[in-house]
């Protein structure tokens, strides 16, 4: 999925977090946008491994959660919302595409890592490829609770976000198209610097 699309339930993580607990500081809000973001901060560096915890996230998540029930305090439940954003961005790549540069071709059985048992979870396909169609609804459904529950500057982010996810989705796959023509002339020693799945995808 689109990395707007698991922001947005980051998003809707922390909406909850503040209904529940009438704590409606925009920091909650904020960890629950960036820790839905933060999980593909390792696309150039072992993607969907490096930085997703589908397993130890949800753990820490919920003893953050835990945390939060004992002290109270708005960054503890900040802190809780931005690990459970997190971890459920992880655990929900599986519902996605796998890691090639064209998940629409299904060639790849690897959708996210789960450290604790040492072995990749299969991609389901329910949400074809990142930038397919219903991507964009899923994260235009995601986004409307969130952009109702902030104000400001945050709301402003979610309205910016919402045309980055369309706009994603309306070039995707000819992105693809223009990354071949890309890597076909580029010189070979700057290619030594560009993640080799990309690099191996297209050649």
């Amino acid at each position: 999925m689109m990395a707007t699309t698991h922001a947005f339930a980051g998003l809707l993580v922390a909406a909850a977090a503040s209904a529940v607990t009438g704590d409606a500081a925009p920091l909650v809000f904020a960890a629950g946008l960036f820790g839905g973001l933060f999980p593909d901060f390792d696309l150039y560096a072992g993607h969907r491994k490096t930085l997703h915890f589908p397993v130890y996230g949800a753990l820490a998540g919920v003893l953050a959660a835990g945390a939060y029930l004992l002290v109270g305090g708005t960054l503890a439940l900040a802190l809780a919302v931005f690990l459970l954003a997190a971890a459920l961005h992880a655990a929900s790549d599986v519902l996605g595409g796998g890691l090639e540069l064209r998940p629409w071709e299904g060639t790849s059985e690897r959708a996210v890592y789960d450290h604790f048992n040492g072995v990749w979870w299969r991609p389901r396909r329910w949400i074809r490829y990142d930038g397919a169609p219903e991507d964009a609804l899923v994260g235009l459904a995601l986004a409307v609770p969130g952009y109702l529950a902030v104000s400001g500057t945050l709301r402003t982010l979610v309205l910016a976000a919402v045309v980055v996810s369309v706009g994603y989705a309306a070039v995707r796959k000819p992105m693809v198209a223009l990354a071949e023509r890309l890597v076909a002339a580029t010189p070979a020693p700057v290619l030594a610097y560009v993640p080799a799945r990309f690099v191996e995808d297209v050649a």
